[in-house]
């Protein structure tokens, strides 16, 4: 389906719309950026009780075989192989150069499948790499026909678990095969815990089909209010997590952008697989300390007054020459300061180093702090 401005539609499209959905372009689709109730108090919702995003936009794809962990671990700087059934990693899909094509996460189902998520701009692009770097190892099967809902907040737990009891057994990163019962049917979905909010919460993958009584039914949680794009912006910029095509990009290698925490040991010099991944030589030679490898790094800022600084906005030294840009900002609703996410090179990326920010050609002092800005609240056990 699309839209007549030529946007492709999500299967809960008209269901946005008709509570009042502020709709909008968003990687290729017709997205809910707010609803009536506004971006500031849907994000102060989502931090407090519970809330309901649509994110059916993203890709969601299998892939199956018994070589289909080493086929993808292939690609990525991350342990697939060693990953234990049940369980969900983040994962660098890289060129060549060691840049990052996408972010994405991966849960082994069983010894020969997995599921995969890949952003939603990004989704055509990845799904045509993997196929042809891996496609002869593995089937490749891409499910258009499944939507993604994610339900984020301290009470996604009791709200969800009213409809499918046995999800609060789960922790971060797990999940699972569950039945859904709306009251007047079960629905058959896949789910984590898991989600890119900072919080507590469950990502739910659902036959498109089906995905409107299941919205429907979360909605009718007292708990659950839906939840636009603006807000999930918010949340994950206070959270410290980045965007795909704002935060990281084809020019950034995840030790640039702050995620080497995702190369597990086995990966990395020394370790048992070492390297055999796109760019292996230019990242492990970051990873061990070479400066001449990293020319920048992504850091967290806070403005020291109360001026919101915006994506690319360039940053300067004290003595106003050009280091960096900032590639997210905004004014966090929890913490009430101005926000961002940036990257400078790394002499100025040391905690408590300042910088300014030319915001209309006026410099805004930033320091460089710790991310995430907010504390992160998943749920461990």
């Amino acid at each position: 389906m699309s839209t007549p401005d030529n946007l492709l539609t999500v299967p809960l499209n008209d269901l946005h719309i008709a509570m009042g959905a502020r709709m909008v372009p968003f990687a290729g689709y017709s997205m809910p950026v707010q609803y009536p109730m506004g971006l500031m108090a849907e994000h102060k919702h989502t931090r407090a009780v519970a809330g309901l995003f649509d994110v059916s936009h993203m890709g969601q794809l299998r892939l199956v075989g018994p070589d289909a962990a080493a086929a993808l671990e292939s690609l990525i700087p991350v342990d697939v192989i060693d990953l234990a059934v049940g369980k969900q990693r983040y994962g660098l899909l890289l060129n060549d150069e060691g840049g990052i094509i996408d972010d994405l996460m991966f849960f082994k189902q069983s010894a020969n499948e997995l599921f995969v998520i890949v952003n939603g701009a990004c989704k055509a692009g990845d799904m045509a790499h993997i196929q042809a770097k891996i496609g002869a190892r593995c089937q490749v099967i891409p499910m258009p026909e499944y939507a993604l809902l994610a339900l984020q907040g301290p009470q996604a737990v009791t709200a969800l678990s009213r409809l499918a009891p046995g999800v609060e057994k789960l922790v971060f990163m797990t999940g699972g095969n569950f039945s859904v019962s709306t009251g007047t049917e079960k629905i058959d979905v896949f789910l984590t815990r898991s989600g890119y909010t900072g919080e507590d919460g469950f990502e739910i993958s659902v036959h498109q089909s089906q995905a409107l009584t299941l919205a429907t039914a979360l909605l009718a949680q007292p708990e659950v209010k839906p939840i636009g794009l603006g807000a999930r912006n918010s949340l994950r910029l206070e959270a410290g997590l980045p965007l795909y095509g704002n935060d990281i990009d084809a020019s950034t290698t995840p030790v640039e952008a702050g995620l080497q925490w995702a190369i597990q040991k086995v990966r990395r010099t020394g370790g048992a697989r070492a390297g055999s991944f796109p760019g292996a030589t230019k990242i492990l030679a970051q990873l061990a300390g070479d400066t001449g490898a990293t020319g920048r790094k992504r850091v967290g800022l806070k403005a020291l007054e109360r001026i919101p600084v915006r994506e690319h906005t360039e940053l300067q030294d004290l003595n106003g020459l050009p280091i960096g840009e900032v590639t997210s900002g905004l004014l966090g609703p929890t913490i009430d300061q101005p926000i961002a996410m940036g990257y400078v090179p790394p002499a100025f990326a040391t905690l408590g180093s300042h910088v300014n920010a030319i915001v209309r050609g006026k410099p805004v002092k930033m320091e460089v702090v710790a991310m995430p800005f907010v504390p992160t609240n998943y749920f461990r056990g």
